[in-house]
């Protein structure tokens, strides 16, 4: 016969068919759980759908037999269950896929072959090698166990899981409580009743306690197992507190609490205003410029002294504008970063506060350069309108009232705020689909403009990328505008875009040759390519010198 089998793959025998475990799920049901030949029947429903995984620590239950010969082990004869960790147990060893597929309460039958009971004869003899054994387990309860640093190191046993999502993050702000005990029971360490806080950047006590604080949620209790490289190291500790000393290559064992956690942002870069919060608050909107707050505050010195207090006391929240300079610079920018229902702790240094200068309020007097404390809720906002919602001859009239306010505080030498102010009355007009031609020319007037001033501000600020990123704006609009070909060329002197900043001065001078600061500018340009042409010298001459030897 000339006919081919065009078949590519030999048909599979029934041993070779692929294999697919059954869990049984109702009483006296049975299945195979693994190639191996695991078999597993259910006797007792569980609870729940949660099931250990390997590494967790369980109690069972349990009965051992031989299949179809005598029971060689029992945890009830002994009078006390089993504590095992999930594939590490010599005598619950064949039976590890199973364990992990109980639920608590359940009680099932595992018939183990003996490929999968290798070395249980180490601690019964009499098992022959050949034989097939019955485990009856009842899992009682379990914990999760987890390797905090993934080398052993740390191993965290969660005696209680929170039902909080968040975690603490390593620059947040804890409280936790503690006990510390050395192997054999030895107390060692201990929190205060009540906790102890502090940055979890900085650490507390041994650095196991940093390093598992941040696996964990809120409300959680777990023990650790600490080996000495996470605990007090080859040194040990001292005899501190009333508690005895911790001795050289000790393990301890840390009970462990996650009572509170305070996520910390830093409102400002130079971080001198600082948000500790304490309860998220809701949604994502924060109050942008001008929008009208409404807060409750208690404000604080460092020595517990209450100098400020508003909404508290049956008297309504307090309201003021947002980034209108109505309260002070600290809680001004604090505040715009919470969003509705948020209650945090601002932390705010005197540079932010109230200065150099001594300060009477109705309740106290706060001293010169004192640092403020500031326990805030946000209860609600009026946002400003967006673009969006406005008309046209609206949007126009917010964008000069606007850059009006960002020139106010330009000449106060405010350039952060009129930067702000610039930067939204640009917004306001940047999409003019539904101006007339006359609201565009207006429109394009203040993008210009607003460009501008902007670009004054980051070189005030010596935020040069985004005055050159304005200045190349106002450039697409307006290719001969001779402002913006000088400042992005200062901006560019300053990065040291040297031949960026020639060509922006040449045109310049082409459009306006009389125009004496351009002329300035060019021979200062002229000054640093003379200076780093001859550093450049200088440098390669270096380097052949060096060659040489």
């Amino acid at each position: 016969m000339d006919d081919i089998d065009e078949a590519t793959v030999p048909p599979k025998s029934e041993q070779e068919e692929e294999f697919r475990p059954y869990y049984p799920e109702k009483a006296e049901d049975e299945g195979v759980l693994t190639k191996d030949g695991l078999k597993k029947k259910l006797v007792r429903v569980g609870a729940g759908w949660e099931v250990p995984e390997i590494g967790d620590e369980i109690t069972v239950n349990y009965t051992a037999s031989v299949l179809g010969g005598s029971q060689f082990a029992s945890s009830t004869d002994k009078g006390e269950p089993l504590v095992v960790v999930v594939g590490k147990d010599l005598i619950l060893k064949g039976c590890t896929e199973g364990l992990i597929t109980m639920r608590k309460g359940e009680t099932s039958i595992f018939t183990v072959p003996p490929t999968l009971t290798q070395g249980i004869q180490d601690l019964f003899p009499d098992i022959p090698l050949e034989a097939t054994l019955q485990f009856q387990v009842e899992l009682l309860s379990w914990f999760k166990v987890v390797d905090v640093c993934g080398d052993g190191g740390i191993m965290k046993k969660i005696l209680y899981k929170s039902g909080v999502l968040e975690r603490a993050e390593k620059k947040d702000e804890v409280t936790v409580k503690y006990e510390l005990k050395l192997e054999d029971g030895t107390l060692v360490a201990k929190s205060p009743e009540d906790g102890v806080e502090f940055l979890v950047s900085d650490g507390h006590l041994c650095s196991a306690i940093a390093k598992t604080v941040v696996t964990m949620r809120k409300g959680e209790q777990a023990i650790l197992r600490v080996e000495p490289k996470y605990a007090f190291g080859e040194t040990g500790r001292p005899a501190q507190d009333g508690f005895p000393a911790v001795p050289k290559k000790a393990i301890v064992n840390i009970s462990l609490e996650l009572v509170a956690y305070k996520l910390l942002e830093y409102v400002t870069d130079d971080m001198l205003v600082v948000k500790k919060i304490t309860s998220t608050g809701m949604g994502f909107e924060k109050p942008n410029s001008g929008t009208t707050a409404q807060i409750r505050y208690i404000a604080k010195l460092s020595n517990g002294t209450i100098f400020d207090k508003k909404g508290y006391d049956g008297e309504d929240p307090f309201e003021f504008k947002v980034d209108e300079e109505q309260v002070i610079e600290g809680l001004d920018l604090a505040v715009a970063t919470m969003k509705r229902g948020e209650v945090a702790l601002i932390i705010i240094d005197h540079e932010y506060g109230f200065g150099n200068n001594q300060t009477k309020t109705d309740l106290a007097v706060v001293p010169a350069k004192s640092t403020l404390y500031y326990e805030v809720e946000v209860v609600g906002f009026t946002k400003v309108t967006e673009s969006w919602d406005m008309e046209p001859e609206e949007k126009l009239v917010y964008a000069a009232k606007r850059k009006e306010e960002g020139n106010a505080y330009f000449k106060q030498g405010k350039y952060q705020r009129a930067s702000l102010r610039y930067d939204m009355a640009a917004k306001y007009v940047e999409f003019d689909s539904t101006f007339t031609d006359e609201q565009k020319k207006t429109g394009k007037f203040f993008k210009v403009s607003c460009h501008l001033n902007n670009a004054a501000c980051k070189l005030k600020l010596k935020e040069y990328r985004e005055a050159a990123n304005l200045c190349s704006k106002v450039l697409k609009l307006e290719p001969n505008n001779v402002k913006a070909l000088f400042r992005r060329a200062q901006a560019y002197m300053e990065t040291l875009d040297l031949d960026l900043a020639e060509l922006d001065l040449k045109k310049a001078l082409e459009i306006d040759p009389s125009n004496g600061e351009v002329v300035q500018q060019q021979q200062r340009l002229k000054n640093l390519q003379s200076y780093y042409s001859r550093k450049d010298s200088e440098l390669y001459v270096n380097m052949i010198e060096k060659l040489k030897i």
